[in-house]
């Protein structure tokens, strides 16, 4: 018997292992910051990083846009954090990155493409409409994300800011893409409309 309603996307392995490869860096990032301090820590987290980028390659046989990005931006404010034994600098670096992820997404739909549908297209297909609200939305999210950031590092302790980076961005990203559902179901194309 046919339903109506599209196809939901399924939350398998390989979902859970790209979660895993994506926390296991801040992990290690929160644990050596607790016991070493935020100079360890930022060196264990550009070691982690590229770790994480080969076996997202290896296990998930491709390297996703974002983690990539971030991975590059971290070996740069983390580098200069580390020359400079200023941590102002890791710090300051979701501010950038978020601020380049809504730069890009903004920018994307000045030339009429949505660039989150190349981030998502294979996990959701929607319509352009879809497409392009999505796109402001996460773009509206990156910059408050980078706004947040710079309230809890400029106002707050070192090991505060770490556990806002590591405990808070995360569940804060989950609670606003699943607080999207119901608008991608609104979106979602039919099978019959797919091509």
């Amino acid at each position: 018997m046919a339903t109506d309603q599209p196809p939901q996307p399924e939350f398998d392995r390989k979902q859970i292992i790209k979660l895993l490869v994506e926390l296991g860096p801040l992990v290690i990032f929160f644990i050596v910051n607790a016991r070493y301090g935020i100079f360890w820590g930022t060196g264990a987290l550009m070691i982690a990083m590229p770790i994480s980028l080969i076996v997202s390659r290896v296990v998930l046989g491709h390297l996703p846009v974002m983690p990539v990005v971030t991975t590059v931006m971290v070996l740069v404010f983390g580098g200069l954090t580390l020359v400079f034994v200023d941590d102002t600098f890791i710090k300051m670096k979701p501010t950038v990155v978020n601020l380049l992820f809504a730069t890009a997404l903004f920018g994307g739909l000045w030339f009429k493409q949505p660039l989150i549908k190349y981030v998502l297209g294979e996990v959701f297909t929607l319509t352009d409409e879809g497409w392009t609200q999505l796109t402001i939305r996460w773009g509206l999210f990156f910059i408050a994300l980078a706004v947040l950031n710079e309230i809890v590092w400029r106002n707050f302790s070192t090991d505060a800011w770490v556990n806002f980076k590591v405990w808070g961005i995360m569940p804060i990203t989950m609670i606003f893409a699943m607080s999207q559902v119901s608008f991608l179901q609104r979106h979602q194309l039919e099978s019959d409309d797919k091509i």
